[in-house]
């Protein structure tokens, strides 16, 4: 025999020995128990007639206990047919258990209206369906109820579901005792050496001493301490073992908390460049206890092909009725669309976050050199104080939906300012997720500068438009009051845009389309609308939302923005 023939007979030979997997058994069980089952069962082909009897006896018991979870507790599985490799489980469910009656009782001081409210928000009513899943479920949630406001030491004490087979109903019962109600205590901190217990006292809005003990509370101030720059972790529980008992029958216990620091120095670098003021790199300086005295400094150098800053910002601990005040210094300069500006100012600060709101009243004084091209120089300068109010009551950054909005009020008076002027400036963005990978953004900014002309008002009060973020297709800051071949701000400001990103599936990236709109000019009545539109690319990254933008406003413009930290 020749060699090849050989070989060819032998694979032959070899392929013929191998044992012929057989196929697991179809399930024919009605819609979604049939999905239940295949999941959750671990089908395989018997072999013979030994392991076809075995497979039926674990299949049988282990399908009604799961169909039992359903409530279905005479189901009845059958594995029918002749060969072993086409074998068919066949499922009868039989009647679906159905709930009877529930009683549901909470022990201890809880009052009346909490627990009607209690029982009306228990899910399980009688005559609904049986279900291990909602039973557990509902269980879970009755404690959790009790847990989360007042009684931190709650235990389900008793729970039964009581089948009654024959009659297809369930009877359910429940026991909770609600222990006593609980107050909060003094703060007992832990695990500090460069700080003092005042410091995180500071951060307690919520939680303070006599008031009652609720759940979100106590997360509150964990999440207080956690935003802050001084502590690397924070853990807090209330310490029911420490408690007092008042004359009320209440108790009262120390919330412990739990803390460790971290470096109060940090040292960063960055590089990034953008279509608005070309390459960049910067140092960043970062000290949370500055002085020893837990004053937290933000200083670095920005050097930008287009503008170049150095900053200083002092940040001091918030007050007991949570104002923080801060005061800093700032220079810089820039020559954008042939505008030179050489700018120093120092400013002092006092702001307040309540709830979804950021106030924030500011005192700055600044002074400003600028030099057209080709035209002489002149300096302002302005004595200013601006109040800002801040909206952010909802933003999901899963879905990227939400809204942000600002309002800004400001001006300066002679003589100690140049010019008298009073500067109104808002913005609006709103974000709308529409359809599974949709979203629509719109944004419109618009502002005011009340003067009798723009002279004597530093540029950093007037306004310029164009450029990502802005109207996209002209040039950074390139819309405003013309004068030679310099663009200067104007005191009137007005941009729109909308936007749609399509998300492609189970990708970070999106493709989006964009009209802008938008001008700032000196002179209402010849206020002009120039308008931008273009497609994009756009990536959730890991830093951040990422995009880049092709657009033709006075011409065809790539617009882009990419920072890199080291």
């Amino acid at each position: 025999m020749r060699p090849d023939c050989f070989l060819t007979s032998s694979l032959l030979c070899l392929l013929a020995s191998l044992p012929v997997l057989a196929a697991p058994p179809r399930v024919l069980a009605p819609e979604p128990l049939d999905k239940l089952l295949q999941r959750y069962l671990h089908l395989e082909a018997p072999r013979d007639d030994v392991e076809r009897e075995a497979l039926q006896n674990r299949l049988s018991k282990e399908g009604g206990e799961l169909l039992a979870t359903e409530g279905y507790f005479e189901a009845r599985l059958v594995l029918e047919g002749e060969a072993l490799d086409a074998l068919v489980l066949h499922v009868t469910p039989g009647p679906r258990a159905r709930i009877e009656s529930v009683r549901l009782i909470i022990n201890g001081p809880v009052e009346a209206a909490r627990l009607d409210a209690l029982r009306a928000d228990w899910p399980l009513k009688a005559g609904a369906p049986f279900r291990q899943e909602d039973w557990n479920h509902a269980k879970e949630n009755l404690l959790l109820s009790l847990l989360e406001r007042d009684f931190p030491t709650a235990r389900l004490t008793y729970s039964e579901a009581r089948v009654e087979a024959d009659r297809h109903q369930v009877v359910l019962e429940v026991t909770a005792e609600s222990g006593p109600p609980y107050r909060f205590g003094e703060l007992a901190i832990e695990g500090l050496s460069r700080y003092s217990p005042e410091l995180a006292q500071r951060y307690n809005t919520r939680a303070q001493p006599g008031e009652a003990y609720e759940e979100s509370r106590l997360l509150n101030l964990q999440s207080a301490l956690e935003n802050t720059p001084y502590f690397a972790s924070v853990f807090i529980s209330l310490d029911t073992e420490a408690a007092t008992a008042e004359a009320d029958g209440s108790r009262t216990a120390p919330l412990r908390v739990r803390l460790r620091e971290q470096s109060p120095h940090r040292l960063g670098l960055g590089a990034g460049v953008s279509s608005n003021t070309g390459a960049r790199v910067e140092a960043n300086f970062r000290t949370a206890d500055l002085f020893y005295r837990a004053w937290q400094l933000n200083g670095g150098v920005r050097l930008e092909q287009l503008k170049q800053s150095a900053y200083a910002d002092i940040f001091l601990p918030p007050t007991h009725d949570q104002y923080q005040y801060a005061f800093g210094v700032l220079t810089e300069r820039s020559d954008i669309q042939d505008l030179r500006l050489q700018t120093q100012s120092l400013g002092f600060s006092r702001s307040r976050q309540r709830g979804s709101v950021d106030l924030t009243l500011a005192l700055g004084y600044l002074s400003e050199k600028q030099t057209p091209q080709h035209q002489p120089s002149h300096r302002t300068r302005a004595l200013t104080v601006n109040s800002l109010w801040g909206w952010h009551p909802f933003r999901n950054q899963t879905e990227g939906a939400g809204y942000a909005s600002q309002i800004q009020i400001g001006g300066a008076l002679k003589p100690v300012s140049d010019q008298n002027f009073v500067r109104l400036y808002g913005r609006h963005q709103q974000v709308w997720q529409w359809g599974a990978r949709n979203t629509l953004n719109l944004r419109a900014e618009g502002g005011i500068v009340l003067a009798d002309s723009r002279q004597g008002v530093p540029q950093s009060f007037l306004f310029r438009a164009g450029g990502s973020n802005s109207v996209r297709g002209y040039a950074y800051q390139s819309l405003g009051v013309q004068e030679g071949a310099a663009t200067l701000g104007g005191r009137y400001l007005l941009t729109l845009s909308g936007e749609t990103i399509h998300w492609l599936p189970d990708r970070p990236w999106g493709i989006a389309a964009f009209l802008d709109a938008g001008n700032a000019a000196d002179d209402r009545d010849a206020f002009r609308l120039k308008t931008g539109y273009g497609l994009g690319a756009r990536w959730k990254s890991p830093a951040g939302p990422l995009g880049m933008d092709l657009a033709y406003g006075d011409r065809w413009r790539l617009h882009f923005a990419l920072s890199i930290p080291f």
